[in-house]
């Protein structure tokens, strides 16, 4: 079957140990799965580039993402460095915290000829700033991105640790069309850009104003603003626009991960299929808020959600 659009999610593949369990995940990965499960009806994929080590983790993440019919061949092998892992503490299960092992095998990850011709290929490109943190992978990102530029290019700002600088912030802008990043994360960024709001600036709060001026100084086409169990705007030149509220019952060990990484999967499916932006954020609404309440990081989707790209 001949596909019609690819959204690639490129970074970091880790493990979440939680202190009963080990769940697949990672933002690039998280995003990437759901876009696939999200385009699949449509004729789409989703892939996943990145680096795992030549260990059982490893084995184990290509397993699982086969086991979800999507393609393994952009997933490099590291023969000296593990696969990503990473410890989370559910103190407060609404805002997990992380402990990022490293080094590991995501901080190699190469731009090779096979890299450049998926860039070539593809319609939608999420990555963020913590895969950045090393020079090789951060080179092969930034790499891609300028070999993508037909494609929306999403950077999902996720800052984590003290893994992300003034530098990377704004070279990661710099190569995006488009942003998503929490009520937290963009009052950090404004500071160490030195973003300040004057009497003029446009928004209905401090955060929505913040990234009126990100979509000013770096040309943005979107910034999508979460607000957790608020929701999601996206903010463009023109005006904002809020998803309709969305609810599900919470199961049992449910732990939010990835939450926003299955928003990020819905802004870009909208992006790609240049729905309107209101059908865009309701998505995005809606598949945040079914993972938000699910055990893991990339819960099956339900026909509920599956219906709104139909």
């Amino acid at each position: 079957m001949t596909v019609r659009f690819t959204i690639v999610g490129i970074g970091e593949p880790l493990f979440y140990f939680f202190p009963d369990r080990q769940v697949l995940g990672g933002a690039p990965l998280n995003c990437a799965v759901h876009a696939h499960q999200l385009a699949q009806p449509l004729g789409g994929r989703g892939v996943v580039v990145s680096r795992v080590g030549q260990d059982s983790l490893g084995t184990q993440l290509l397993g699982e993402l086969r086991s979800r019919g999507m393609s393994t061949d952009y997933v490099q092998t590291d023969p000296d460095r593990p696969t990503g892992t990473v410890y989370v503490d559910l103190s407060d299960p609404s805002s997990p915290s992380y402990d990022i092992v490293q080094p590991v095998s995501w901080d190699w990850i190469q731009f090779d000829p096979d890299l450049e011709t998926l860039a070539s290929q593809a319609s939608a490109v999420c990555f963020g700033s913590l895969a950045q943190r090393v020079s090789e992978s951060r080179s092969a990102i930034l790499r891609f991105l300028t070999a993508a530029r037909q494609a929306v290019r999403l950077f999902d700002v996720n800052l984590r640790q003290n893994y992300y600088s003034a530098q990377i912030l704004r070279r990661s802008f710099e190569h995006s069309t488009a942003v998503k990043i929490n009520e937290e994360e963009v009052g950090i960024v404004a500071d160490l850009l030195g973003l300040d709001i004057t009497s003029d600036t446009p928004g209905e709060s401090e955060a929505e104003k913040r990234c009126a001026l990100l979509l000013k100084k770096f040309n943005q086409k979107l910034v999508a603003l979460t607000r957790g169990k608020r929701g999601t705007v996206l903010i463009t030149p023109t005006g904002r626009v809020e998803g309709k509220p969305a609810h599900y019952e919470m199961e049992e060990g449910a732990d939010a991960v990835g939450a926003g990484d299955a928003c990020t999967a819905g802004i870009l499916l909208g992006l790609v299929m240049r729905w309107q932006l209101q059908r865009t954020a309701d998505l995005a609404n809606e598949i945040g808020a079914y993972v938000a309440t699910r055990a893991g990081a990339t819960p099956k989707l339900p026909e509920k959600i599956l219906e709104m790209i139909r």
